[in-house]
């Protein structure tokens, strides 16, 4: 099936390194001077210079240095810098020396691991020819519990430069474990492809099934063949590949069938491959993956993913194509129509991605959850802003039951804070579009505040609040977790993120960024740090005095930031606990502070009671209206006072100048016409 290829791919090297180290006397010098010259040196420097191996020594033609290494004990520093630089590393053992493999496991396998030397490593036994005849063991034997040790050891092999024995292998296995090393596509243990491996094989045969009917035809095995190996398969070929998997794989049910009645099918293709790496032909498997763009850790190679230039107050939102292809992905996949994105049905759209992104933080957990554990369409996908029924005058959370009016909710979340991670995942699910057309970038929020609106779908809200002010409770209830009395504090930040309905049907996304109160100081040191929020809420516990003071004084210490690096954004109150007595003077003194600052009377609400009053749709609404809200401090008021008052005076100034020139000029008029009169 697989013919070479000599077409260097993304992510293949354009030179190896390979250090040779290892005790004194142990054949590293001759071993490399051989495998050059082929011709066994009578003597060798005790250290040899770089060494460069013809080009087109070995069939990928690659060009191989190879780096030789003292054995003295003061030049350990400098052979640790040798190794860490490696691509690949040769330990040799002399094989009439028994206490120089010994050596191996007890000093330098360990000593790459303590300078964190992360490469294939090759054991070499050279002197094959001095070994005892009567002490003759299997190298399997001798190799196997330090092989098991160290997993990092890809080969072992014995040889002899004196005689000329497997001398060339030793580098080709070097080069080749550098070039299509084993470690990502196969686990040794327990003889199978690799999760990562198999999830991007899956990739591949999907992009070549093109009539879609989960079998490789004739024809469409040949287009593969031809697009990795730049030759097409004889029919006798496929026929034999074909008689290989069927005896292999018999099939006693449909989906165990290495072949089918329409071709070769995706667990056919996937033997094919566990067979080739197992023959010792990963350059085969290597080959296809890196054809269709994958790199060394088997992710797409990073020219394919675009990046995006932003400013720091500028934000990503998928376009309308991207979203009409998540959607058909949707319906595609939730075909049981219970608006219910299962579990093993999220699983299975990112089978052919590296991971499922949304078993990481932060998306993990920041969208709504039905209570079989799957993703609603709501928490899935949310139309953009295109009309639909009003929502109760009781909610203005979106509670959407159909996959046609919907947008990408963790989608938003992703493309909102990593824009290039959220294309990437697009491509692993099969989006065939422009990816670089799958993103728009926004208008600056600085702009926005300057035309007095925004035109965004997807707003970013920060959430401050000191400790115990319910700002977890309100981040929770927005994605329809139940309220807890237990107390949990917010040790790292939480994003939340929902459809929030707008009236005339318009909706818009959501996201909450809960930043826990011992955080706000280093979110603050960063001077750009409020470029990406929309809006900041502040939450207090509207029982206790202490939490609206220091609700306050995180307040200031936003707005100030805002003021001093004009990333300034509106922001809201929101009085929890409202189901509590409100402290003494609760009224007056929120009264004063709102009114001092220019902003709106905080929101009351009950996460307990579940009256959340509206607050996220008066959170988008307060977002989509950049100029208002915005809260000044004493220090920024008296600074406009002064810019106020210093144009004023520059006016004046460039009035007076202005008469001044003028005045000037009408005189030297008049005294030139008085003088040629005279």
């Amino acid at each position: 099936m697989a013919k070479a290829a000599t077409k260097a791919h993304p992510g293949v090297k354009s030179a190896v390194r390979i250090v040779v180290a290892g005790d004194r006397g142990t054949g590293k010098s001759s071993l490399i001077v051989t495998a050059v010259s082929e011709t066994f040196p009578s003597s060798v420097p005790p250290v040899l210079p770089p060494t460069r191996m013809p080009d087109d020594f070995y069939p990928d033609r690659v060009p191989i240095t190879i780096i030789d290494t003292s054995s003295k004990v003061e030049d350990a520093g400098k052979v640790a810098e040798e190794l860490k630089r490696a691509d690949a590393v040769v330990l040799t053992y002399a094989c009439d020396r028994p206490e120089t493999l010994d050596r191996l496991s007890t000093f330098w396998l360990p000593e790459l691991r303590q300078i964190e030397v992360k490469v294939p490593v090759i054991v070499v036994g050279c002197k094959l020819d001095l070994r005892d005849e009567n002490q003759q063991v299997s190298l399997e034997q001798v190799m196997s519990p330090i092989m098991q040790q160290f997993r990092e050891i890809e080969t072992c092999i014995e040889c002899s430069a004196f005689k000329h024995i497997q001398i060339p292998e030793v580098f080709y296995y070097a080069q080749k474990a550098v070039l299509h090393p084993t470690g990502p596509l196969f686990d040794q243990e327990s003889q199978t492809l690799k999760p990562r491996c198999v999830r991007a094989l899956k990739r591949i045969f999907i992009l070549c099934d093109l009539d879609r009917d989960g079998a490789l035809s004739d024809a469409e095995l040949n287009e593969f063949q031809v697009k990795c190996f730049n030759a097409p398969l004889q029919p006798s070929e496929i026929v034999g590949v074909k008689r290989v998997v069927e005896e292999k794989l018999p099939g006693g049910g449909a989906n165990d069938m290495g072949v089918n009645d329409r071709g070769l099918t995706l667990t056919g293709f996937l033997f094919l491959h566990a067979l080739f790496i197992e023959k010792g032909r990963l350059e085969t498997t290597w080959t296809v993956l890196r054809k269709f763009g994958y790199n060394n850790d088997i992710k797409l190679s990073d020219e394919l993913i675009p990046t995006f230039k932003l400013a720091p107050d500028q934000s990503a939102e998928l376009t309308s194509e991207a979203v009409e292809y998540l959607r058909n992905i949707y319906e595609l996949f939730e075909s049981d129509g219970d608006n219910n994105l299962r579990p093993a049905e999220l699983e299975d759209i990112f089978s052919t991605a590296p991971e499922s992104p949304w078993d990481e933080p932060p998306y993990k957990d920041a969208a709504e959850k039905t209570a079989l554990g799957g993703l609603s369409a709501n928490a899935f996908l949310s139309e953009v802003s295109s009309p639909s029924p009003s929502p109760s005058p009781s909610s203005c959370v979106s509670e959407c039951t159909h996959a046609d009016a919907m947008c990408v909710l963790g989608w938003a979340l992703m493309t909102l804070l990593d824009p290039s991670k959220a294309v990437e995942n697009l491509i692993y699910i099969g989006y065939s579009g422009d990816p670089s057309a799958a993103v728009r970038l926004t208008r600056r929020r600085r702009l926005d505040r300057k035309k007095q609106q925004s035109d965004r779908n997807v707003f970013h809200c920060f959430v401050f609040g000191p400790k115990k002010s319910g700002k977890s409770a309100l981040v929770n209830s927005f994605i329809g977790r139940p309220f807890y009395d237990s107390y949990a504090p917010t040790v790292e930040e939480i994003y939340a993120v929902n459809v929030v309905d707008l009236p005339g049907g318009i909706k818009k996304t959501l996201v909450l960024r809960e930043i826990p109160d011992d955080g706000v100081k280093k979110l603050l040191s960063n001077k750009e740090s409020l470029a990406s929020c929309d809006i900041a809420v502040f939450v207090y516990d509207s029982s206790d005095q202490s939490s609206w003071k220091r609700a306050t004084e995180l307040l200031v210490d936003v707005a100030s930031h805002g003021e001093d690096t004009g990333y300034e954004v509106p922001c809201l109150i929101v009085a929890a606990k409202d189901d509590l007595n409100s402290f003494p003077m609760a009224i007056q003194e929120s009264t004063r502070v709102s009114q001092d600052m220019g902003i709106e009377a905080p929101i009351p609400i009950s996460s307990k009671m579940g009256d959340t009053n509206n607050v996220f749709r008066r959170i988008v609404t307060a977002a989509e209206h950049p100029h208002l809200s915005i809260p000044e401090t004493e220090a920024g008021r008296s600074r406009k006072q002064y810019n106020r008052l210093v144009n004023h005076s520059l006016m004046f100034v460039s009035v007076g100048a202005a008469v001044a020139i003028v005045g000037l000029a009408a005189y030297r008029v008049y005294a030139a016409r008085k003088n040629s009169s005279g």
